[in-house]
């Protein structure tokens, strides 16, 4: 375990150069695998996360490495040509890719054992069995449908149209990594939209995929089985994820400017800016444009004056991982703000919710911690500090406190920064180029 302690910062300034968006990254190597030859990826995030993936997909039977240009190319077996990986794949804490991973190699007749680390092998992955079970594969998993599980993948695989009783990218995604390899079509059904970028890299790929309006606003996504997918050039922008930490503390940090180039800002991401700027957050999305059918942009975020809000419902799926860092914003703002209709963040790397409800209230912060919902009452300034904070084996826990910390009157200590490296490696190096002081 690494301690960091954040010191309280002067102005920050510059340019943050964040890394590539991780879920974009874990779906371009796994779409490259399954690829007839060569994928070119620019920008692929080289967190533990992703690394885990890499591995995984050589072990299925690709080719994936980094060039000494710095970008990666995979050579990919084609739908259907997966082989039975030789060992356990052990995924670390990647919950984004065990779950694609699952799907992936569910409608290939081989068999594929999972794991991952402490925090990995606690969370569920019934959701995204149970439609891999309906279309043939066996999943063998602990009690709760936990890691380590066998994934026996299925001889003669069905499609089907599953309507997902959750709004989930991962499970919409894995279905229709599921449905590559499976006759006729498949299709899933989400009450809300979420993001999309599987959709937009099967289609860059070669794939067959089509989007819809169903009943009551819900939408359908079908994929035709069995296409040739034909090996791509694929550009990863930065992780609007990862933009929302050195974001978060240009806004607490009175007298700040920063610019955060080439973020993807695809609206079923987007959510946390949308509130940012309900808040009163200075934010400018500038040069915007268009690469893979993804919306980039550069960000240009400037400290002043915030105040709660209540963050509606239904927003949850387009910033479900930016509420750890919303709620540090909200410390730091003025008056209330209400966050409902987020349960989901219990079974993230760890509980979420509460994590943070327990972190700021050490920090000084008002609390209210419900089994969906937090109310945090912003300090209208710098909150007090001087806490040590439990990461949790949580890469989002960590950064968000190290942030707090930045706008708090002491330092805030984390017991342990190296979960960061999972999603955005030299994270603290980075903040400190920026005028923070992070040790």
């Amino acid at each position: 375990m690494t301690a960091l302690t954040s010191h309280p910062s002067g102005p920050l300034s510059g340019a943050a150069r964040i890394p590539g968006d991780k879920s974009m990254s874990h779906r371009a190597l796994m779409l490259g695998a399954l690829a007839v030859g060569e994928s070119e990826i620019h920008g692929l995030l080289e967190g533990e996360d992703v690394m885990c993936t890499a591995r995984a997909v050589r072990a299925l039977g690709a080719e994936a490495a980094r060039g000494a240009d710095g970008l990666w190319r995979v050579q990919g077996v084609g739908v259907g040509g997966l082989g039975e990986p030789a060992e356990i794949l052990d995924m670390g804490n990647a919950g984004t890719g065990v779950r694609l991973l699952m799907g992936m190699v569910a409608s290939h007749p081989i068999t594929c054992q999972l794991t991952g680390d402490e925090s990995l092998r606690g969370r569920p992955m019934g959701r995204i069995a149970e439609p891999l079970r309906r279309m043939g594969a066996r999943i063998i998993a602990r009690d709760g449908c936990r890691l380590p599980l066998t994934v026996v993948g299925a001889a003669d695989p069905q499609a089907l149209e599953y309507a997902s009783p959750v709004p989930s990218a991962q499970v919409k995604s894995a279905v229709l990594l599921a449905g590559l390899n499976t006759p006729g079509e498949t299709t899933v059904i989400e009450a809300a939209p979420t993001r999309d970028h599987s959709e937009h890299m099967l289609r860059h790929f070669g794939a067959d995929i089509r989007v819809r309006e169903a009943d009551s606003g819900a939408m359908a996504i079908t994929l035709t089985g069995q296409p040739e997918l034909e090996g791509q050039k694929v550009a990863v922008p930065g992780d609007p994820s990862s933009a929302a930490f050195p974001a978060a503390a240009a806004l607490i940090v009175p007298g700040s400017t920063l610019t955060i180039p080439n973020v993807g800002v695809n609206p079923l991401r987007a959510g946390l800016y949308a509130c940012l700027r309900e808040m009163g957050a200075e934010i400018e999305f500038q040069q915007g444009r268009e690469q893979g059918g993804e919306p980039i942009a550069d960000l240009v975020v400037r400290a002043g004056g915030l105040k709660g809000i209540e963050v509606p419902g239904d927003r949850a799926p387009t910033m479900i991982d930016e509420y750890p860092i919303l709620a540090v914003v909200a410390a730091c703002a003025e008056g209330e703000t209400v966050m409902r209709g987020i349960g989901e963040l219990r079974v993230k790397e760890c509980d979420r919710l509460a994590a943070m409800a327990e972190g700021l209230a050490a920090c000084g912060v008002g609390v209210e911690e419900g089994e969906d919902y937090l109310v945090v009452e912003g300090r209208g300034g710098p909150p007090p500090g001087g806490a040590t904070v439990a990461s949790r084996l949580d890469h989002r826990i960590a950064m968000a406190f190290l942030v707090l910390g930045m706008g708090c009157q002491k330092p805030v200590t984390i017991d342990d920064g190296a979960p960061m490296d999972t999603s955005f490696p030299g994270f603290a190096a980075l903040l400190n180029s920026l005028g923070a002081n992070i040790v």
